[in-house]
């Protein structure tokens, strides 16, 4: 496995799970897991991310994206239990909330309730939200149109994930390499391994299957075995706001709230993520995080004066000119799981079923 970051170590402890042995390499698994940023570079998708989980609101109801939303979805529960521990705490916390921006989106988001209330799906009209906006210290933003309320949406911590993750795959006698790999080199005829992966620490290591999760890198590792990928950074930035109110005024908040696309994530008693841009290219603008703050002019009074107490961004990795992501066998034993643009985390269970699933059809799994 190449890349540790919810998708490469989520899918390295599933295959772990099911009997592989499984190699995982990043440079990263030198460092501790925190969002320091004091240098102002980004950081990897998974960390900056929100872990946001919008996979039963999705709008469309059948293809490939739909299933893996889906996919995701029904595992995700049995993954926070097996990954949850006393010292690496994991929960999904809901519900998650969706204020429609025009009686169009409305109607929309009523159809899509009608067909999912299986799936926990309830619309609301603007008159129930109008109480939330007249008697509470912390008001919704609120366009005035209703919205959309999902159970079982909502998010997972992004650290407490990577966290999780790192325990439990030392538990399995996962072999974690901090470093980076340089080359991957097909085998010689007559060479027992199919893969030599060559590492910026001087090594080599031999493996049957190469599993490529690597986002933005990808591409630079596939190119010299003729495979060409590319995909383009897409920049997020998220702000870390102080907020002047009581504790309790967050009880009617939810999980995740969205307005006008941007998610609003309460945490701590006095404490709201803001996020995120979407920006091309790698460097932040300070005028599209100004713009996101005002929510397009829907900013209630305390979210203009709460105070910034930090902000910091991240690289998305959106394929060039094909749907995210990219879930592609492109030869015998060399896997690719990698661009999943701004759904890493949400998809990171169906990633690495896919994947278990494509191994598992070439090889046996060896006698412990």
């Amino acid at each position: 496995m190449i890349g540790a970051g919810a998708v490469g170590a989520g899918t390295a402890w599933h295959l772990a799970r099911q009997g592989h042995n499984v190699t995982l390499i990043d440079p990263s698994l030198g460092a501790a897991i925190q969002r320091s940023n004091n240098l102002g570079q980004p950081l990897n998708g998974t960390t900056a991310s929100l872990g946001v989980l919008m996979g039963n609101v999705f709008r469309r109801s059948s293809g490939r994206a739909w299933r893996l939303r889906q996919r995701s979805m029904e595992l995700w529960p049995q993954w926070v239990e097996g990954l949850n521990h006393p010292d690496t705490p994991l929960q999904l916390d809901s519900p998650l909330i969706q204020m429609a921006s025009s009686p169009a989106e409305q109607e929309r988001m009523q159809s899509l309730a009608n067909h999912r209330r299986e799936l926990g799906l309830e619309s609301f009209s603007a008159a129930s939200t109008k109480s939330h906006h007249m008697f509470n210290p912390i008001p919704w933003p609120n366009p005035g149109h209703g919205g959309l309320r999902s159970q079982n949406d909502g998010r997972i911590d992004p650290l407490a994930l990577q966290r999780a993750l790192r325990r439990s795959l030392k538990a399995k006698k996962v072999d974690l390499l901090p470093a980076r790999v340089t080359t991957l080199r097909r085998a010689q005829h007559g060479d027992a391994d199919r893969w030599r992966l060559e590492l910026d620490t001087g090594h080599n290591t031999h493996c049957d299957f190469v599993v490529i999760c690597t986002a933005l890198a990808s591409a630079l590792l596939l190119q010299p075995l003729g495979h060409e990928l590319p995909m383009e950074a897409v920049l997020g930035q998220v702000l870390d706001l102080q907020v002047s109110a009581p504790a309790k005024a967050w009880d009617h908040w939810p999980a995740v709230l969205v307005c006008n696309g941007v998610n609003l994530i309460r945490h701590g008693s006095d404490r709201l993520w803001l996020g995120a841009t979407l920006e091309p290219g790698k460097e932040p603008s300070a005028e599209k995080s100004s713009i996101m703050r005002r929510l397009d002019g829907l900013a209630p009074n305390w979210l203009q004066q709460a105070k910034v107490i930090d902000q910091w961004h991240g690289l998305r990795a959106r394929p060039s000119g094909r749907p995210a992501p990219l879930l592609e066998v492109l030869e015998p034993g060399l896997i690719l799981a990698s661009g999943h643009y701004r759904n890493g985390v949400l998809l990171t269970p169906a990633t690495a079923d896919w994947v278990g699933q494509q191994i598992m059809t070439t090889t046996t799994i060896p006698d412990s």
